[in-house]
């Protein structure tokens, strides 16, 4: 079998995995509308004072809400990505049965983790999202070439939030527990991605430097695409620079930690 078809088989199982929770893929479905619901009153409470905040009317700002929505478990904003289960397999020693096998240790979590992600996306995401749209005014573009944009764009965010959470998981080869780590890494994904408000609407420095960080491509950069706010090929260099850079540090984490760390366990 040659490696693309390897990654993607792992990729597929991956997909195939978490299909199988059903009742998991319906309770989340369930919360995320329901979040998302208390989510856009608020929202258009405080777009009735301050129309026209951040850049968007209010039904583009509903319209975030909803893509944060699904966004949530696909981009594993707040944990439940492939992290949690590498961080164990650190932990127990078990990591050293991967490093054994004919594949590269990086390409076949983020495989495995691009088939969660996928699942998730079509299982858990695109329900609230329509819920959203059928039930708020959303403003949505009406051509294809928008969409198709936007969804390399998510494609893309999926890279780097990968790369985030292929670091934290990582710490483990140090950490006794990593769950510190974690725990930190799910409070700047909800702050510095925008899953609370829009970093546009953060105010003076802060906004400037929460836009450049490396969450911001998470759900800020492919919501501006789709709502017309930012070109996409400025877009596609800012998340595709942070996905080398990030996958790139994951790539040396890797490598010190493989030669020079004895695993946890074993």
């Amino acid at each position: 079998m040659g490696a693309g078809r390897l990654y993607a088989a792992v990729a597929a199982g991956g997909f195939r995995r978490y299909a199988t929770y059903r009742a998991a893929t319906a309770a989340g479905v369930f919360t995320n509308t329901v979040f998302g619901l208390i989510l856009v009153y608020t929202y258009q409470a405080l777009w009735d004072e301050r129309p026209h905040l951040g850049g968007y009317d209010q039904a583009q700002a509903v319209t975030y809400v909803w893509l944060g929505q699904a966004f949530l478990s696909t981009l594993a904003i707040g944990g439940g990505g492939v992290e949690d289960e590498l961080m164990e397999r650190i932990r127990t020693g078990d990591v050293a049965i991967d490093l054994y096998r004919p594949a590269d240790l990086q390409l076949w979590w983020l495989a495995a983790d691009l088939g969660r992600a996928l699942f998730q996306l079509l299982g858990r995401g695109v329900v609230p999202f329509a819920f959203g749209a059928l039930c708020f005014p959303v403003a949505l573009p009406a051509d294809a070439g928008t969409w198709a944009a936007f969804l390399v764009a998510v494609v893309l965010a999926m890279l780097v939030g990968f790369g985030i959470r292929y670091l934290v998981a990582l710490s483990a080869f140090w950490l006794l527990d990593g769950t510190g780590v974690t725990q930190m890494a799910w409070l700047l994904g909800y702050f510095c991605s925008g899953m609370l408000l829009p970093l546009n609407v953060f105010p003076g420095a802060l906004g400037e430097i929460v836009r450049v960080l490396p969450w911001s491509s998470l759900l800020q950069a492919p919501a501006d695409i789709l709502l017309g706010h930012a070109d996409p090929l400025p877009t596609y260099l800012f998340q595709g620079a942070w996905a080398v850079v990030l996958l790139g540090a994951g790539r040396l984490a890797q490598s010190a930690a493989t030669r020079r760390v004895v695993v946890q366990g074993g």
